[in-house]
């Protein structure tokens, strides 16, 4: 079983994209449960559609602490073993699930990744093949494929659905953007994983969307760089080695 942890302040404008997420989960064809961080959100004002699936579980923050530290206290309630992050503005592909999971159990690598897909108003879909090529990659390898802080990076956090002890041992990291790059980086530094060619989750794009906001752009590098640095170290770490440079 899978569990996806999302975080959200259940902004007015983004209830709608919630329950398109909770939709694309129904359509799954593994069996599944959500967790809900409630970034100091009333849980009354969830959708119905959410408040009545049973699969469907809450985390009431008492005030907003961001998205990364939710969504590291909503791991705190993960009881299966496999974890995939998400964004409450975003949703999975039909075969997001059965498609990584099946490759998770067959191989026993600690992930497994995929591509994604920019979802634009108007409904149509551009494909992201990452950095990364498909295949198996070995403990750190991905990193190699982020050669700066200013490249893209290598692939995408939310299409990593991962062994739960793994995300646990590196979740997301304490920065008010860009912290999905810091667990992206840290599940692929400390287990060998696979990417699979095939979109296995869709990036709503919208005027509300954090990266769209005025002065995204100022802590952009300085968090891809945080990031960056902090999988140069902890792979050499792991290696045995100095971090060089």
């Amino acid at each position: 079983m899978i569990t996806v942890v999302i975080a959200s302040r259940l902004r007015e404008d983004r209830l709608g994209f919630l329950t398109a997420m909770h939709t694309s989960l129904t359509r799954q064809s593994v069996s599944w449960e959500a967790v809900i961080a409630l970034d100091g959100a009333d849980p009354a004002r969830l959708p119905a559609q959410l408040a009545d699936d049973p699969r469907v579980r809450t985390l009431a923050l008492p005030r907003p602490v961001g998205a990364a530290c939710a969504r590291n206290l909503a791991l705190n309630t993960v009881r299966t073993p496999y974890v995939n992050w998400a964004d409450d503005d975003d949703e999975f592909t039909d075969h997001a699930m059965t498609a990584r999971l099946n490759a998770l159990e067959k191989t026993g690598v600690g992930w497994c990744a995929g591509w994604s897909e920019d979802l634009h108003p108007d409904g149509t879909t551009t494909l992201w093949r990452c950095p990364v090529p498909p295949g198996r990659h070995e403990a750190g390898d991905v990193l190699s494929y982020w050669r700066s802080p200013a490249d893209t990076i290598p692939l995408g956090p939310t299409t990593i659905l991962a062994r739960t002890e793994l995300v646990r041992a590196a979740p997301m990291g304490g920065l008010v953007q860009g912290e999905d790059y810091m667990t992206a980086v840290g599940i692929t530094s400390l287990a060998p994983g696979i990417l699979l060619p095939l979109p296995v989750y869709r990036y709503r794009k919208h005027r509300g969307q954090m990266t769209a906001q005025t002065g995204y752009g100022q802590l952009e590098f300085a968090a891809r760089e945080h990031a960056w640095q902090y999988g140069r170290s902890l792979r050499s770490a792991l290696q045995g080695e100095a971090p060089r440079g």
